[in-house]
């Protein structure tokens, strides 16, 4: 039989997992990470849940179709209503909102907290999401950034209060700066997390300079101008040492 293949985004979700722990894959679509997981030997038993029935019949029948029922079980849910603590050891939340993914870790706290690790993508919100994280005691672990068909995506491996000690404190630019960029990303450095900022200042130095050739009134163009000038200090702040 054939491998999965994945994309690259989902590679990176995939390659966050703790190897040889049992994972809950909630929102799992069409159900091929839970399937790589299992033919990657990551995991030994997967949980692949999603609220909607038709992925959730895709996802049955391409677990069938590569002979791993008995590895993984796919189960109706909306977020982990239908999950019990202790089946797994790793959350895994990819390829939905930041808001919606806090509303799935909010509803369940103590199934939240009964997972070891959280593996979690967001697409939208990200910022608000970490700082959401932070705020309820969640420590983030690794994050990675993948760039895949021009679009920046983030990956985020964090463990629940109940498993390590609170996030330690930090100053209110720094808490700022990590919760946009993330703690992790910020010490990697990596080509990709450089060349997201490269691309993220360009943008604002453009906004900049069609503000300064525009005729607004000049009380709102300054605090536009103020706005967009300190997001290009801390893009910049971002891209030096952390150390």
């Amino acid at each position: 039989m054939r491998s999965v293949a994945l994309s690259k985004r989902l590679r990176t979700v995939a390659g966050m997992v703790t190897k040889g722990n049992r994972v809950c894959d909630v929102g799992c679509d069409h159900g091929f990470v839970s399937i790589y997981l299992v033919q990657q030997g990551i995991s030994p038993k997967v949980l692949a849940m999603d609220l909607r029935e038709g992925p959730l019949r895709a996802a049955k029948e391409h677990v069938a179709a590569y002979g791993l029922e008995e590895q993984i079980e796919t189960r109706l849910s909306d977020g982990l209503h239908n999950y019990e603590a202790g089946e797994a050891d790793t959350l895994i939340c990819a390829g939905m909102g930041g808001g919606l993914m806090t509303r799935i870790l909010q509803a369940e706290r103590e199934k939240t907290a009964s997972f070891r690790e959280l593996v979690l993508q967001p697409q939208s919100e990200i910022e608000k999401f970490r700082r959401f994280l932070r705020e309820n005691g969640y420590r983030i672990l690794d994050e990675e950034m993948v760039e895949e068909d021009g679009k920046f995506y983030q990956v985020i491996r964090a463990a629940g209060k109940d498993a390590l000690s609170m996030t330690t404190d930090c100053s209110d630019e720094l808490c700022k700066l990590e919760d946009r960029y993330g703690p992790v990303l910020l010490r990697k450095k990596t080509p990709v997390f450089l060349s997201f900022l490269e691309r993220e200042a360009a943008v604002f130095e453009e906004i900049l300079a069609n503000l300064r050739e525009q005729g607004l009134a000049e009380e709102k163009r300054s605090a536009r101008y103020a706005e967009v000038e300190l997001l290009l200090r801390e893009n910049r702040l971002a891209g030096t040492s952390m150390d």
